[in-house]
């Protein structure tokens, strides 16, 4: 049974690869998922096959209750809320790796078996890191669902704090394997877990909403490594394998999102960026020019580019459909559409995609911010709804500018630039835009879905 269950877990591992493999284009990503969805249910059911359990139909309950609660949650969500289950799905992770790591260092305590320094690594490890991603995920989510301020909350000195508190949970998990009583050991055990727990929470507080996306995407790769780090306790591969990869994946896009911020990970993670708001308001900038949907809808409708370019108010309102509809609209009248897709727009990364991909926009006319920049001088019309800080000229102009380096999509380069928002409220960065006061731009207040509403109708009216 053993040489058939390890057969099982190869199959398995390299379905994860295949899988995680064909999430890298948005035209294969439905399959890679249901791809790896596969190689799990191969992996979990082997290991209850393989194994002595004495609670067969206690535990099949828990599998049957977790499969009906992840079902429904990832149906019922909302496109606006998929961060933040993202978020929780990290927790969840996290949190079972932790308390695998604590079960079976009890179960040792139990049995006067605890393991040396060397054997004990992994699930002090797990304890350490598994505990952190539960609290961090857990504050990257009360602050995605605006139960607390999303913007960064640091006090004097907590980076070091925070350091110091590192060593010591270090320190406490060094010496666990080797005190020699029993109740030392699990006493020191606890303090572990919930210092750890109390660390994710200082760890994520400083990380401002703004920089979401990369938070959640290293969340992800704490999630993985401590996912992998149970696997050697348990001493289960196929677990090992899962783990790696999301571990290695997760890292990789984190560093992914660092760069198209260019800013070093660092200083996403330690500088509190969007702890202090700097908005001003119109009289510091210049006049706004508000607008119509009439004027927008002529201006398209003569058009020869438009690019659309999605942001995190278009998911709020959950106007991607009315988004593809003007897009069809638009190209019913020759016009070449596109959208511009920047890589940390939205709360998470591939929100924007995600978004679109709901609603059936080709794949072919989204285009990264590298793709598409050069093309922005040539744009007769940039049709801007809901993004905020990836268009903002300060970036590029603005040395003085807390954003200045990081890349943007250049949309002031276009001969006009209409920009949908309810109100001149600053973004999730918390900083003035001053693409909003350009000659250039013009202001179409309104919720995103009633804009575009209107925007089809007088769409419709243009001669």
């Amino acid at each position: 049974m053993t040489s058939v269950r390890e057969a099982a877990y190869m199959v398995a591992a390299i379905l994860f690869i295949i899988g995680v493999m064909r999430l890298r284009n948005p035209a294969t990503a439905r399959s890679g998922n249901l791809t790896a969805a596969a190689g799990m249910v191969i992996a979990v059911a082997f290991t209850l096959i393989g194994s002595s359990i004495s609670n067969v139909v206690l535990l099949l309950a828990m599998v049957a209750a977790g499969a009906i609660i992840g079902a429904y949650s990832a149906r019922a969500v909302k496109m606006t809320a998929m961060p933040q289950m993202v978020a929780v799905f990290n927790g969840m992770g996290g949190g079972a790796a932790a308390l695998i790591a604590l079960s079976e260092a009890l179960q040792a305590l139990a049995h006067g078996s605890y393991p040396g320094l060397p054997e004990a690594v992994p699930g002090l490890f797990d304890m350490l890191v598994g505990s952190i991603s539960f609290t961090g995920s857990v504050i990257a989510f009360m602050k995605l669902q605006e139960w607390i301020p999303g913007r960064a909350k640091a006090f004097p000195g907590q980076n070091v704090v925070n350091a110091i508190f590192l060593i010591l949970l270090i320190a406490v998990a060094v010496t666990v394997p080797i005190v020699p009583d029993a109740g030392t050991k699990l006493i020191l055990d606890w303090i572990l877990i919930v210092g750890s727990l109390v660390l994710g929470v200082s760890f994520v507080m400083p990380v401002g909403g703004a920089d979401m996306p990369v938070i959640i995407a290293l969340l992800n790769a704490f999630t993985g490594i401590a996912a992998a780090a149970a696997g050697f306790v348990l001493q289960n591969d196929v677990l090992i394998v899962a783990g790696a990869l999301v571990g290695s994946s997760g890292t990789i896009l984190t560093l992914i999102m660092s760069r198209a911020m260019n800013r070093s990970i660092f200083n996403v993670l330690f500088s509190a960026f969007g702890s202090k708001v700097t908005a001003k308001g119109a009289s510091d900038r210049g006049e706004v020019h508000p607008t119509n949907a009439e004027e927008v809808g002529m201006l398209c409708a003569y058009a020869q580019r438009v690019v659309i370019v999605p942001g995190y108010g278009l998911a709020v309102a959950r106007a991607q459909q009315e988004c593809k509809d003007l897009m069809d609209a638009l190209v019913a009248r020759g016009v070449d559409v596109r959208f511009a897709i920047h890589p940390v727009a939205g709360r998470m990364p591939g929100h924007m995609n995600v978004l679109l991909a709901e609603a059936n926009v080709p794949y072919d006319r989204l285009y990264d911010m590298d793709d598409i920049n050069p093309e922005f001088q040539r744009t007769d019309v940039v049709l801007i709804i809901g993004a905020n800080d990836v268009v903002n000229p300060d970036a590029r102009l603005n040395p003085g500018s807390p954003i200045y380096g990081m890349p943007i999509l250049n949309v002031d380069q276009a001969k006009t630039v209409i920009v949908n928002k309810r109100s001149m409220a600053a973004g999730f960065a918390g900083i003035d835009n001053p693409l909003f006061f350009m000659p250039n731009t013009m202001m179409y207040f309104g919720d995103a879905k009633g804009a575009l509403q209107q925007l089809l109708q007088a769409l419709k009216e243009a001669a």
